[in-house]
């Protein structure tokens, strides 16, 4: 809902249990009001009646004050906005009013056309810069982007500009949370005192990373289910920073925005705009736990494509083939995943051109007619007359220098005149920036989805920029923006012309994890570590800000000689995956009858619980830390509980887990490994599980009577 003042100057947003004002004064100042427990117009107006600060030396009143402060001028916070001409550099912006409506023009979240929706826009000028600022209230979660239009004659440079600032209350004893890591050890949530000056995250890599997840959470006393919770995403698959400043009184602030540092975004040339990403933020009262499951909902509700339709349970070939693979050998797995229950069979990398190793092929979008003489039609058809659906690997924006396409165009990569062309995993960077490597891309995709019956395509990105040059052109920095941009158009422009193909994100595991890339993809690769105990911890900070319903784990063989040589069960290994998409990568080839027969119990449980996991709201019942750890899902009257036991001492009973968002006063059966209880003293005492000894794990299901 918005709400607008008598004046046209206030401005109040409410979601079902927050609120967000702001306010033009008459001196042009745009100020930050309210953001947190709901309030009605009235409070707004109220707080915009409050006397301005009080002058201090060497402090800016502006400061800490400001809804999106800008570089010029009395201020000394980060600005969000930083340009400059030939002429001068910074902004001394004036209000030119502002416009409300239900239509939606960013390009960084879905495509939903809600008319429930309020889209606020404030207009400022500065000479022929036209800046906008959004605002749209989706849930308790505020959506916020500006756009920049050069409507003068002169280039306009954008050295920065960020989505949004967020400005939070004066409070002693903040806590940030965020989500760090590396490969193959990705969302690790980690919590720390926030102190005065700056904590500066982000990823200046070209994509968004492994080492952050563009999330942040600010708190003072929160615990799992209590406390007031504050959190921002930002919406970009590209380089990005978020920064998180204490100010000398206690305010914080948040801004972020796409791109690391401040040498330079764009230049804009007369008519020219620039659409920021999305940068969005959520107040809870409902401690962690609440703003996760608000976080979820919003991207169920408003990201994620075709939110409402469950992910099947997919087989990928990788780990049991790498490179050496063929028709005929692919048709044997297929066999043997239909076998268990796959719903989704993928071929992973070394279908196409030289691709023998990682040596060749990458830009060689083609079938090998050695491996596939008749293309991958009759593959496809077979996995279909299976009963599965099909689905390949590509890695479109990389090329190896082996390959028809380096061949012909070895100026289309990213590279510097002069310097030597960095590999990585043998390959360099396309030029996504450059129009003619849009339209290659797109034409061999487009006819590669033509060409056969291809329901799913995981597409990977496994290297980061370097050599991120491009001689010959003007502006080169726009390779940054641009390559993300192109992504984003070829991404759109794919799912527009083959509506049935579903897209998976991945990037050396989760190194492109963010809303912007999820509002074109159906689900994420969560990490390279298929590690059934690493894994828990990956996925309780994935939980964080993500939901189950794009969160790929697969079940894979032990022991884990991919990573850690670990062994665990295959009991264990499944429910570990089954707390988000399942999907199952050892060698099937190698498993016994005896193991093919539980992986298909398994898989026919998940399917009987996947509504209640994909869809259902989440609770972190026990953290990873060691010991027992459990979550649970609820939708409606169903509730599952997924729960591992790490390890146990002698004489050390396993301890009950306690439920969340069921009904004390009901009645619940539940059944653990077939047997059937009925009680309603859940929530009171507590439920005991049947874990046992080391590596345990278990699957609770639990029906309102």
């Amino acid at each position: 809902m918005l709400e607008i003042g008598e004046d046209g100057r206030t401005w109040l947003l409410s979601g079902p249990t927050s609120s967000y004002a702001l306010r033009v004064t008459e001196g042009g100042e745009l100020l930050h009001l309210h953001w947190g427990p709901r309030i009605d117009l009235a409070d707004a107006e109220a707080l915009a009646a409050l006397p301005a600060p009080r002058y201090r030396p060497f402090e800016s009143p502006l400061d800490g004050h400001e809804e999106y402060p800008v570089e010029g001028g009395p201020r000394f916070v980060r600005p969000a906005l930083s340009v400059r001409t030939e002429e001068r550099r910074g902004t001394e912006w004036a209000f030119a009013g502002y416009e409300t409506d239900d239509t939606d023009d960013t390009d960084d979240t879905d495509d939903t056309d809600d008319a429930d929706d309020e889209h606020l826009r404030l207009r400022f000028t500065d000479a022929g810069l036209l800046i906008t600022l959004h605002y749209r209230m989706r849930g308790d979660v505020v959506e916020r982007w500006v756009t920049l239009a050069n409507e003068g004659p002169a280039t306009v440079e954008l050295l920065r500009a960020d989505s949004a600032t967020w400005t939070l209350p004066e409070r002693e004893g903040w806590r940030l949370s965020q989500l760090h890591g590396r490969w193959a050890a990705e969302s690790r949530l980690v919590r720390s005192a926030l102190t005065y000056g700056e904590k500066i995250i982000g990823s200046r890599r070209g994509h968004t990373g492994h080492q952050h997840l563009p999330w942040v959470a600010l708190d003072t006393d929160a615990t799992e289910e209590r406390g007031e919770v504050y959190g921002c995403a930002l919406a970009w698959s590209g380089s990005w920073r978020i920064a998180v400043a204490q100010l000398p009184d206690a305010r914080v602030q948040i801004t972020g925005g796409a791109g690391y540092d401040d040498s330079g975004l764009l230049r804009l040339a007369a008519g020219e705009t620039f659409t920021s990403p999305v940068f969005a933020g959520l107040w809870s009262d409902g401690g962690f736990g609440g703003a996760s499951r608000a976080w979820h909902a919003y991207q169920r509700a408003y990201v994620i494509p075709d939110a409402d339709r469950d992910r099947p349970v997919l087989y990928n070939s990788w780990e049991a083939t790498e490179f050496d693979i063929s028709e005929e050998q692919q048709a044997a797995l297929a066999r043997r995943a239909a076998a268990i229950g796959v719903e989704l069979f993928v071929v992973d990398d070394g279908w196409f051109g030289a691709r023998t190793s990682d040596r060749a092929g990458l830009g060689d979008w083609r079938p090998n007619p050695d491996r596939f003489p008749s293309g991958l039609k009759p593959l496809a058809d077979y996995v279909h007359s299976l009963g599965m659906r099909f689905g390949i690997w590509v890695e479109p924006e990389m090329v190896n220098p082996d390959s028809d396409l380096y061949r012909a165009h070895p100026d289309w990569v990213q590279y510097q005149s002069g310097r030597r062309r960095t590999e990585f995993r043998n390959q360099l960077v396309l030029n996504l920036a450059r129009e003619d490597v849009q339209e290659y891309l797109w034409e061999q995709l487009d006819a590669l989805l033509s060409s056969a019956p291809i329901d799913y395509v995981k597409w990977d990105f496994n290297r980061c920029f370097t050599d991120a040059g491009w001689p010959g052109e003007p502006y080169p920095q726009r390779m940054w923006v641009d390559h993300v941009r192109a992504l984003y158009t070829l991404l759109d422009r794919l799912r527009a012309a083959h509506p049935d193909v579903a897209f998976e994100s991945c990037s050396g595991g989760g190194g492109r994890i963010d809303l912007g890339v999820m509002s074109r993809t159906d689900q994420v690769w969560t990490s390279d570590n298929t590690d059934p105990l690493d894994r828990l911890a990956i996925q309780h900070g994935f939980s964080q800000i993500h939901p189950a319903r794009v969160m790929a784990a697969w079940v894979t063989d032990s022991p884990n000689t991919q990573l850690n040589g670990r062994a665990s069960s295959l009991r264990f290994r499944f429910v570990s995956a089954m707390a988000g998409v399942l999907g199952v990568g050892g060698d099937l080839a190698e498993w016994t009858e005896g193991e093919l027969a539980e992986a298909r119990d398994w898989v026919g449980l998940y399917k009987e619980i996947r509504p209640v996991v994909q869809r259902g709201d989440l609770y972190r019942l026990r953290p990873p830390t060691g010991g027992l750890s459990a979550v649970q899902y609820v939708l409606g009257d169903e509730t599952v509980v997924l729960a591992w036991l790490q390890a146990q001492h002698h004489g050390e009973p396993v301890a009950p887990l306690r439920l969340r968002g069921l009904d004390p006063a009901a009645t619940y059966e539940w059944r653990e490994t077939g047997e059937v209880h009925r009680g309603a003293l859940l929530l009171h005492h507590g439920l005991r599980t049947g874990l046992r000894g080391d590596f345990d794990a278990t699957v609770i299901r639990l029906r309102r009577v």
